[in-house]
């Protein structure tokens, strides 16, 4: 890191606490704070749903799993991309319809009151314990480029993340997201392109890897490797389709919006898949032992990304793709601090204490949750981060599926079956929790290796292939099993409950007509449009000026396009300010 990275870092610290300051005048009351009042347009909320499904341990866990093994990770992203389409294709649309504020007022109106205190609190512990993964994953990160203790940069890190999600709520997190979109994708393209052409090319490239790095014919050849990749891909398109994972789309205006931004997720998902897992592929190939480069680190292989971008990215660079990364934990931190700020505000606080409460004292309410959870969070990280011996990467997996899964399996199935019991959510998770433990004693590596008969003895990386791919089926399996089975009792359900149902489905099936329900006079589209193509041409401009540090002219382009392509797309945003868009196609 130069003096100009730093110097990038501290704008881009002061750019975000001016983007908080500025939407702050966005909220009024606590559906503006947690969810935007539900008036978002889709180019800002197709953004932030992208940047909220990745953090920085896309950058350290997952970039670690491409430096030792190759394409497999892709799979998870590819399967992000696949999940972000269903969305578009289907449940988007109808989560933006549930016309709820959080997730977990949808799952009392689908399964009652009981399994929304059962979800409540099984989201607020889930969502802290994820996003203290985000949050040590951004550590790793830190201190593997400023050399600094990981615990310090834990800390630190995490209080400036706090105060910026606090200020301005969920419209300062959109559009923070937004433009860190517009930055982050085109730095990793560039350095794609920088360090394919640091190793001569991509033929050159493809010769230095590891023979496995790209041979997609190992799905056939390595023990339990198609297992893996068919659970990736099942496993992230149920966690984008579930009615924890609505809130995405509760803050965007309207169906058709939805729709759009579930398409522009998709789409930036299939880009990300490239300049994600390149660089750390070249990394691997340029150095080979990553011990030597990184010597403080436990895992070394989780600094491949910052290892090849330093070889390759022009001075001042560094500090862009710091501040991208540090966005998009700001985001993925924003669903474990806000979101359950908000869950417990709405379906724990109001309901029990504070039924008539007014919309002020339940917006201060949801800082000061907000701020605890946060000390929260950052408590955790600093816990995982003494754990010896576990990785990022399988930290982070083992947690989705033992634990995420058999939460998530309901709220999917909730969605398409109609018939079941109020207790048919809870119960499942139970069940799959159960399975969960069940998996993890009895169906071993060693037993898989005895009943499929494999002869060698199993690598970690089969080992672990294994692992996650018979966790995910054999939750995926019996949670379903259960959950449908409970349809027997549908008969005994009470009337009235029949009842909250039927209206459930017609809700979640009624398109939002914005104009009708809430009153053409309370969109915001022309402002939204003005202050993000402020905000942009603000960043983009400082960008460009960034080509006047000393740099081969490859660098300097490098700055150039990058800033660009934010000024373009600020300008355009303006111009749509002043004549205000035509309506999206249905």
């Amino acid at each position: 890191m130069t003096r100009y990275d730093y110097a990038v870092l501290a704008f881009y610290f002061v750019y975000m606490l001016a983007i908080s300051w500025v939407f702050r005048r966005f909220v009024h009351n606590v559906s503006d704070y947690f969810r935007g009042g539900g008036k978002a347009l889709w180019w800002m909320v197709g953004g932030s749903a992208f940047m909220v499904a990745f953090s920085a341990w896309t950058f350290t866990g997952a970039a670690s799993k491409a430096y030792s093994d190759g394409w497999p990770i892709a799979t998870i992203y590819v399967a992000n991309a696949a999940g972000f389409f269903v969305n578009a294709l289907y449940f988007a649309p109808r989560f933006r319809q549930l016309r709820v504020i959080t997730a977990v007022q949808a799952i009392r109106q689908r399964f009652g009151r009981a399994s929304e205190q059962v979800f409540t609190w099984l989201q607020i512990p889930l969502g802290t314990l994820q996003a203290g993964i985000w949050l040590n994953a951004l550590g790793v990160f830190f201190a593997a480029v400023f050399e600094l203790d990981l615990a310090a940069t834990i800390v630190a890190t995490g209080f400036v993340v706090l105060v910026i999600a606090l200020v301005g709520g969920s419209w300062a997190v959109l559009a923070s997201d937004f433009i860190q979109v517009l930055i982050l994708m085109p730095v990793c393209l560039a350095v794609t392109v920088l360090a394919v052409a640091h190793l001569g090319g991509w033929s050159s490239f493809v010769a230095k890897l590891p023979p496995a790095h790209l041979d997609f014919n190992q799905v056939f050849a390595k023990e339990f490797l198609g297992l893996w990749c068919l659970a990736m891909l099942l496993k992230q398109i149920n966690s984008t389709n579930n009615l924890f994972d609505s809130t995405r789309y509760l803050c965007v205006k309207d169906s058709r919006h939805a729709r759009w931004a579930g398409f522009l997720g998709a789409g930036l998902f299939l880009l990300g898949i490239v300049i994600w897992f390149v660089p750390p592929m070249a990394a691997r190939a340029l150095f080979p032992d990553l011990h030597t480069e990184f010597p403080h680190l436990k895992n070394p292989e989780e600094a491949a990304f910052i290892a090849i971008s330093r070889v390759v990215m022009p001075v001042g660079m560094m500090g862009l793709l710091v501040s991208g990364i540090f966005a998009a934990t700001m985001s993925s931190m924003d669903a474990g601090l806000n979101k359950n700020a908000g869950i417990f505000v709405k379906n724990f606080y109001q309901p029990h204490f504070r039924p008539d409460g007014a919309e002020r004292h339940l917006l201060l309410v949801g800082k000061i949750s907000t701020a605890v959870l946060g000390v929260i969070v950052i408590l955790v990280a600093l816990k995982m981060s003494e754990l010896r011996g576990v990785g990022l990467f399988k930290l982070m997996q083992n947690v989705s599926i033992l634990v995420a899964i058999p939460i998530i399996v309901p709220l999917l199935l909730g969605l398409i079956i109609r018939n079941t019991p109020p207790w048919s959510a809870w119960s499942t998770v139970l069940v799959g929790f159960v399975c969960s433990m069940f998996i993890s004693d009895h169906l071993t590596p060693e037993w898989a290796s005895r009943f499929f008969g494999v002869q060698r003895p199993l690598d970690a990386v089969s080992r672990e292939y294994w692992t996650q791919g018979i966790q995910f089926f054999g939750n995926v399996i019996i949670g379903s099993a259960w959950f449908i089975s409970t349809k027997l009792f549908w008969r005994q359900t009470a009337p009235a409950y029949k009842a909250d149902i039927e209206t459930f489905f017609v809700q979640m099936n009624t398109p939002v007509d914005f104009a009708r329900e809430e009153g053409a006079h309370n969109a915001n589209d022309e402002r939204q449009s003005a202050v993000i193509g402020w905000l942009c041409l603000a960043y983009g401009a400082f960008v460009i000026l960034l080509a006047l540090i000393p740099n081969p002219p490859s660098g300097r382009l490098a700055f150039v396009g990058c800033g660009g392509l934010v000024t373009c797309v600020a300008l355009l945003l303006l111009h749509h300010a002043r004549k205000p868009a035509p309506p999206l196609p249905p």
